[in-house]
């Protein structure tokens, strides 16, 4: 049994406290290495997350109401996390242009998608704030489905696209896949369970957050490995899925 100041509550308090200094120090790793060159979208989602973290801790601090704050940094955190997925994308058909166009073009109809229903959402609860809050978990919960589904068809399909575990999007893809797997579990299944359990989910939850920090970390502080001959994507293949593509495009 814990004691009083061992409580899962104040493990967790600390655990956050300790999830803030791994997000400042991972800024600090994006903003030197200067990744946002290279991945704009996956630089906007870590500055973000410092900026939620800190903001959403002072006025909890402050002792100041954050439920609107909190789900409108959520709502925003949801669509730069799609974001990421399309960058990862994007970054892996660049030599083929109507593949990247066609996940640009997914991805934005996703965004849509989910802002209208949690739009629907929030207006047949007749404005109040649990319609606004379900309409976001909504949102939410439909937005980690459509990542995950899509990292997992990256890591499945990651013969055919040249992916290797050293490569930066593998890592971004890695990291971006445990939070939305354990964001997941927690806006479909902790509104069912007793309020000890759902405490120990948020200590794993916060856990789980600071590994996809480490993982995030370690890939941008440990120089990328070139791609040998034997990893080339089968670019034949590629090239024929860029070509359909490009057919369809043009009718």
């Amino acid at each position: 049994m814990l004691s009083e100041h061992m409580s899962v509550p104040a493990i967790t308090q600390e655990v956050m406290i300790g999830s803030i200094i791994l997000q400042v120090l991972l800024a600090v790793v994006v903003f030197t290495r200067r990744t946002w060159r290279s991945y704009p979208a996956f630089s906007a989602y870590v500055f973000f997350s410092v900026f939620e973290s800190v903001f959403i801790s002072i006025l909890r601090y402050r002792g100041i109401r954050y439920f609107y704050p909190f789900f409108v940094c959520e709502a925003i955190s949801i669509v730069l996390g799609l974001a990421v997925v399309r960058e990862i994308f994007t970054n892996l058909f660049s030599p083929h242009p109507a593949l990247r166009k066609l996940a640009t073009v997914t991805f934005r109809v996703a965004v849509v998608a989910l802002v209208v229903l949690a739009c629907a959402v929030f207006y047949a609860e007749s404005g109040n704030a649990l319609g606004f809050a379900k309409g976001i978990m909504l949102a939410e919960e439909a937005a980690r489905i459509v990542e995950l589904g899509v990292i997992m068809f990256l890591f499945l399909s990651s013969s055919a696209f040249g992916l290797h575990w050293r490569q930066n999007e593998f890592g971004i893809a890695l990291g971006l896949g445990t939070c939305a797997a354990v964001e997941l579990f927690n806006v479909t299944l902790i509104p069912h369970v007793s309020k000890e359990a759902a405490q120990i989910f948020s200590l794993v939850r916060s856990l789980c957050f600071d590994l996809s920090l480490f993982i995030w970390m370690g890939y941008l502080l440990v120089p990328e490995r070139a791609t040998s001959s034997a990893e080339i994507p089968r670019q034949d293949q590629l090239e024929q899925w860029n070509e359909a593509v490009m057919e369809l495009i043009s009718r």
